[in-house]
């Protein structure tokens, strides 16, 4: 083997265009994984400006230079724009810095102008090093290395306006950020029955601003791809109105920056201000988010899932050969998409064109199936029905909640009272969950009744996990026929699905249970049939990585082990998912059970590790997993194998994971999901059915399934799903957090889907 040959291929990262939170989790895991992968990564520091100066602006990477950014906000390799590489100077000094690194692999994080300036680059790869080797600036023998350019794109951009990808790097903190402002501007604007005005990002896509206001409960939004008509000052007015006459005592009106009317002409907070200022005679208050949207700690998706983009980044620029074009990888249904890069930011840049033109149906079109949907149920969540009462001889839908607490059980029962009164429904709210049905606990909801549930966390209607006995099934039978139910929409966890089809087993001796039941997954567990992600799992993981992040700093003055276990009984979701979004060094599962022999030899690697300067390893359990080897077990087994090198603490998480309010993405679903239980009774009711079924987020979108199908899709002594999605990521926790020994690299083949779909994003 020649010199040339044994020489380590070299991988650049950098970050161009606007900071995003969680491109710093992306460039940890391309460091991490180019190093896993015997390759060397550069940072190229400040964007395309570092490739332009070179020198100490391209830094050779390790390990350690990547330690403890994954939960800081921004970019610590900086981001910067640079005029000069728009320039062929600037893109020949950018060219001759990388070739005399040896580099000729780039991952680049950014939104679709430094992606479509990256691409531009590579095309023009070999003209540059044409050049640069006939002015003497490379030699031939350097310009043969590294003829071709090999080049995969991450989109940081917390407008989310990439179409093609469910979510962009950084969207879900930013929405985070939006949500809790308006959660907080609500409750001091309830307290004076104030107005207030919210200026969102938002200056071509309407992404955030729209699902702010379906996740907080806003009267009013204006985006960019969806103008109001003429007269919106009106109809803005009347429908503030109407919320006040149905008991709102606050208004909370969101507009994007980029806000236009149909004829194109911008819409400020100001006009909004005058609008309803000059018809409702006092004048709101304004509040301008501003960058607060862009910083901060990234939320738990915006560590794991750019994790995982940049492993499978690097992957691909190892892959690429001359001739293959450049790639974008984005997210589909949790899976990782690869899509052509300059398709894909053409198909982006074209929503803009669409809305300079007018042409605003094609725009949403471009947005995807689901951005359309979340805008129609926006306007039937947000205004008020007439408060006339229900047709005479409507059919009456129950709610309950059953089993567990999980946040965002309100959010779904807000949803299915609105839209389903919207449909000419009576909505009722069983108390207590089946002890209450049985007890008359039964009482109608109105629209007004759930006002403010959306962002509440707990359960208003109550939970518990009983499932009914044989004994109970006729008190529950006459209270369904007393109440006259005509449909039973069911939110909760694994509970509630074994009572729904503890009731079809005895509907031959109870007629009344032969009416429409849908279950909507809400379970901090994750651990549901037909749903990849169940309500509540989202905010329940944020929980647990904000008391991670808790632990490894009161771990950071001393050398110290700490074993945490997170809930999830059986099913290991929130242990890997928040080990992977803490940088924890091992997670131990239920679903791959640990052995003596295995804890013993993590006992001893461990020992390595802090002997060689190692301060904390942070070890996640799964609160079942090992058996006899408990929390307690695995602690004693590591702090007698250290021998005084490290000290080890445990704690389990508890129920902090089931408390606070529901996340953006938990407040999102819980709407979609409601939605789909509604449509799915109703079809129901109207063709005079009486199918059982539960609903569900899976590879596909938002879909149903019969009660009969979940007995092949469970693990039923396990009580979790037969395939769960996320158990692929669990080797990558290797990757990217230990680097004291050899470790399994994963297999992603589950997460990764060929091309683009059709209908554009889903927004999921």
């Amino acid at each position: 083997m020649t010199e040339r040959e044994a020489t380590p291929i070299k991988i650049g990262v950098l970050t161009s265009g606007g900071d995003a939170q969680g491109m710093n989790a992306a460039v940890r895991a391309v460091v991490r994984s180019a190093l896993k992968l015997g390759c060397e990564p550069y940072a190229i520091m400040d964007g395309w400006q570092g490739a332009v100066d070179g020198g100490d602006a391209i830094r050779k990477l390790d390990w350690s230079s990547v330690s403890s950014i994954l939960n800081k906000g921004g970019t610590v390799i900086g981001t910067a724009r640079c005029a000069r590489f728009r320039e062929r100077a600037g893109l020949l000094d950018a060219c001759e810095h990388l070739v005399a690194r040896g580099i000729d692999r780039l991952v680049v994080i950014g939104g679709d102008g430094s992606l479509a300036g990256t691409n531009e680059f590579k095309e023009e790869w070999p003209s540059l090093l044409e050049e640069l080797v006939r002015t003497g600036r490379v030699t031939p023998e350097d310009a043969d290395a590294h003829a071709y350019l090999a080049v995969a794109g991450l989109v940081g951009s917390i407008d989310n306006d990439l179409v093609g990808s469910d979510m962009t790097i950084g969207t879900d903190s930013a929405l985070d950020r939006i949500l809790t402002a308006v959660d907080q501007l609500s409750s001091t604007a309830a307290s004076h029955q104030r107005t207030f005005v919210v200026e969102v990002m938002g200056r071509h896509c309407g992404y955030l601003p729209l699902m702010a206001a379906v996740g907080g409960g806003c009267d009013y939004v204006f985006i960019p791809e969806n103008p109001p008509e003429a007269g919106w000052e009106d109809d803005l007015a009347e429908k503030l109105q109407a919320g006040r006459a149905a008991g709102r005592r606050e208004s909370i009106v969101l507009v994007a920056e980029g806000a236009i009317d149909k004829n194109g002409n911008k819409i400020t907070t100001d006009d909004v201000c005058d609008a309803l200022e000059s018809r409702l005679g006092e004048r709101p208050h304004v509040t301008i988010l501003g960058h607060v949207q862009r910083g901060g700690t990234p939320t738990a998706y915006d560590r794991w899932m750019p994790t995982v983009l940049g492993y499978c980044a690097v992957k691909e620029v190892l892959d690429q050969r001359p001739g293959d074009e450049s790639t974008i990888l984005g997210v589909r249904h949790n899976r990782v998409a690869r899509m052509p890069l300059m398709d894909t930011v053409h198909a982006t840049r074209a929503v803009k064109t669409y809305t300079a033109q007018k042409s605003y149906d094609k725009a949403v079109e471009a947005r995807g199936a689901s951005f359309a949907q979340m805008l129609a149920l926006n306007d039937i969540m947000s205004a008020p029905p007439k408060l006339d009462a229900a047709p005479e001889g409507a059919k009456r839908i129950a709610i309950m909640h059953v089993g567990g607490l999980a946040p965002g059980m309100n959010t779904a029962t807000r949803a299915v009272v609105r839209l389903a009164i919207a449909k000419g429904y009576t909505t009722l709210g069983i108390e207590g969950s089946f002890k209450g049905l049985i007890d008359g606990e039964v009482r109608e909801l109105g629209w007004e009744d759930v006002e403010g549930w959306g962002f509440a966390g707990g359960a208003e209607l109550g939970t518990r996990r009983a499932i009914p006995t044989i004994e109970q099934f006729y008190a529950i039978g006459r209270s369904l026929e007393n109440h006259s139910i005509d449909a039973l929409c069911i939110i909760g966890g694994y509970n509630a699905y074994l009572a729904v089809q503890a009731m079809l087993d005895e509907r031959d001796r109870y007629p009344a249970f032969a009416i429409p039941i849908v279950a909507i997954p809400a379970s901090i567990d994750n651990n549901l049939p037909g749903s990849e992600l169940s309500i509540g799992a989202d905010s329940a993981l944020n929980n647990a990585v904000w008391a991670l992040d808790r632990i490894k700093e009161s771990a950071a003055a001393s050398r110290r082990c700490f074993v945490a276990d997170a809930m999830g009984r059986h099913c290991g979701y929130l242990a890997l998912m928040s080990a992977l979004a803490s940088g924890a060094e091992k997670v131990y599962l239920d679903e791959n059970p640990v052995t003596l022999a295995e804890i013993d030899d993590n006992a001893q690697q461990m020992r390595k590790s802090f002997a060689s300067g190692r301060r904390l390893y942070l070890v996640v359990r799964n609160e079942e997993a090992g058996g006899n080897y408990d929390r307690e077990f695995v602690a004693r087994v590591f702090e007698q194998t250290g021998e005084g090198l490290f000290d080890v603490r445990h704690a389990a998480l508890g129920h902090l994971q089931q408390g606070g309010a529901p996340s953006s993405f938990d407040r999102v679903q819980a709407t979609r999901l409601a939605a789909k239980a509604v449509e799915v009774i109703d079809d129901q009711l109207t063709r005079g059915g009486c199918e059982a079924s539960f609903v569900g987020l899976d590879s596909t979108g938002i879909t149903s399934h019969a009660f009969d199908e979940m007995k092949h899709m469970v693990d039923a002594d396990k009580r979790r799903p037969l395939t769960q999605w996320w158990l692929s990521l669990e080797d990558l926790i290797g990757v990217v957090s230990r680097d004291e020994y050899d470790v399994p690299l994963p297999s992603l083949e589950y997460f990764n889907t060929a091309g683009v779909h059709s209908d554009g994003k889903d927004n999921e």
